[in-house]
């Protein structure tokens, strides 16, 4: 089962989740990490959910059509929207305190 490391305002969260969990998902179902992973929509319109891939991007899905839309130019610097992501693999993530515009 894939291990989530998550780093957010100083501190490290770490759980272990079922095969093709979807973070923000288990955010809304008062799951790991909620409260401290940062979401609204879970349907890629609104990127509150975007975080840095630390480690494990090489596990990941090409970002699709929404993460492109709103990410841009985030993308290449390892930014990933969570609730577009099922996590079937490690992953290591880091959210900013402030959503970046």
């Amino acid at each position: 089962m894939p291990i989530i490391t998550f780093h957010k305002g100083g501190q490290v969260y770490r759980d272990e989740v079922k095969d093709n969990t979807n973070l923000v998902v288990r955010a809304g179902i008062k799951q790991f990490p909620y409260p401290h992973l940062r979401y609204e929509c879970g349907m890629g319109k609104c990127s509150k959910c975007a975080c840095r891939v630390l480690a494990g991007a090489q596990h990941l899905p090409p970002p699709n059509w929404k993460e492109k839309k709103q990410l841009g130019e985030r993308l290449d610097a390892g930014y990933r929207l969570a609730c577009q992501l099922w996590v079937q693999h490690d992953i290591e993530l880091a959210q900013d305190e402030t959503a970046a515009a």
